[in-house]
């Protein structure tokens, strides 16, 4: 595009950045088959990295919407000449709910031997704590009454209604507010965008009483003795997160490949707030739920963190916190540092990576007996994620009719955004 007026660009999936994101799709395809081949602890660790995946990718997508919806919700018009992108990660949000579904249901529904107690007993590869037969059972040898007690959450049944009704919605929202925008285009007037605003507060209530539901559900369940009221707004801090990051990283990637050319650093200088502020919203509900459990060490709280102050793990703990603090906290503090192309993406792909090992210490802890470092599951599992997600975002992308939401409202606010 020469100059911003020039309403009719459409984005072309081809050439290296399709090649690459097959290639990395296969290769990790690949590594996935081995981890599953060579059997034994590889397997458990196969499984737990294919749930940290498909639940980072359903978040980052779930961003996507989300990100449009309080974009309409605030009437805000600096985004309406970059919101082909959130809506591209809409449009991948059934496919990245199917896979996560069909992994869990993998997990739940797949035994494997293990010791405990000094007996031999069968437990599913995911959701063991709660999952394994018996557990509800008075009189069983299996029967935990903390589990019992908790059994009204803890079903299969209720496991599957929330994740496809929350799944379901958050899609349906995904579509709905993509197909107002793209009818928009054609039709013209405020009719679509009124609609748009309705559907944002919509969702926007819905989304903010179930998206901690779905995060108690799909990780906090994990290791079901332990819980932690502010696990859901966790896992909504570093979902929102990540999102922003990786808008900014497409952003900054397709522009330098000649697309989005309108899109100036006062638009980067707007995600870079964001991601800026999110960040110590994320450190915030972190530090908050560390400090009051280490506080009250009481044990049923205090084992959680237990597992993760072991030698195995203890080290990206830490790391955790400078990855996905420290460094945007440092990289992004300044004014100028937000709008400087390179800095924001090489800022942007450090939390990406951040949060990723955000996800790994919510999850590993709880469902690997034996840590034995990074391998060829957690790598294969990540590239071929990566590849899927690229694949079918810029996929999705190049089918709409413009990048430029021709008749959005707020159009010009955006394309003369200056801070």
């Amino acid at each position: 595009m020469k100059t911003h007026n020039n309403f009719d660009e459409k984005f072309e999936f081809t050439g290296s950045a399709k090649t690459w994101s097959l290639v990395a799709l296969v290769a990790g395809a690949i590594c996935i088959v081995i981890g599953f081949v060579l059997g034994g602890v590889h397997v458990e660790r196969m499984f737990s990295n294919l749930l940290l995946m498909s639940y980072y990718m359903v978040c980052v997508c779930t961003a996507g919407v989300f990100f449009l919806a309080y974009q309409y919700a605030a009437q805000a018009g600096w985004s309406a000449s970059l919101i082909r992108i959130p809506q591209a990660f809409a449009k991948v949000l059934p496919i990245a709910s199917l896979i996560l579904i069909l992994v869990v249901t993998a997990g739940l529904f797949t035994h494997h031997e293990v010791i405990f107690e000094g007996k031999k007993q069968m437990v599913p590869y995911l959701y063991a704590s709660w999952a394994t037969h018996g557990l509800t059972i008075v009189g069983d040898h299996n029967y935990n009454a903390v589990i019992a007690g908790k059994a009204p959450f803890l079903t299969i049944g209720f496991f599957y209604g929330f994740l496809v009704v929350f799944l379901g919605a958050y899609s349906y929202f995904g579509y709905a507010l993509t197909k107002c925008s793209t009818d928009e285009d054609t039709e013209g007037g405020m009719r679509n965008y009124d609609k748009s605003f309705a559907l944002a507060c919509t969702f926007l209530v819905i989304f903010g009483f179930t998206f901690p539901i779905f995060a108690f559900g799909t990780i906090m369940s994990l290791e079901a003795h332990w819980f932690s009221t502010m696990f859901g707004w966790y896992n909504l801090a570093a979902m929102h997160v990540s999102g922003l990051a990786i808008i900014a990283l497409v952003i900054v990637l397709l522009k330098k490949k000649g697309n989005f050319l309108w899109l100036s650093e006062n638009h980067l200088h707007s995600l870079g707030k964001m991601i800026f502020g999110f960040s110590i919203f994320w450190t915030y509900v972190w530090f908050a739920q560390f400090f009051l459990t280490w506080y009250a060490n009481i044990p049923e709280e205090s084992v959680y963190f237990f597992k993760r102050w072991e030698p195995e793990y203890k080290w990206w703990f830490w790391l955790n916190i400078v990855m996905n603090f420290l460094s945007p906290l440092l990289l992004l503090m300044s004014r100028d540092a937000k709008r400087l192309t390179n800095r924001m993406m090489w800022t942007c792909i450090l939390l990406i990576a951040g949060h990723w090992l955000d996800y790994y210490l919510m999850i590993m802890p709880g469902t690997v007996v034996e840590n034995r470092g990074f391998g060829v599951e957690e790598i294969g599992s990540f590239i071929a994620f990566a590849g899927l997600f690229t694949f079918l975002m810029l996929t999705a992308l190049s089918r709409f009719k413009s990048l430029v939401p021709k008749k959005h409202p707020f159009l010009q606010e955006s394309l003369h955004h200056h801070i």
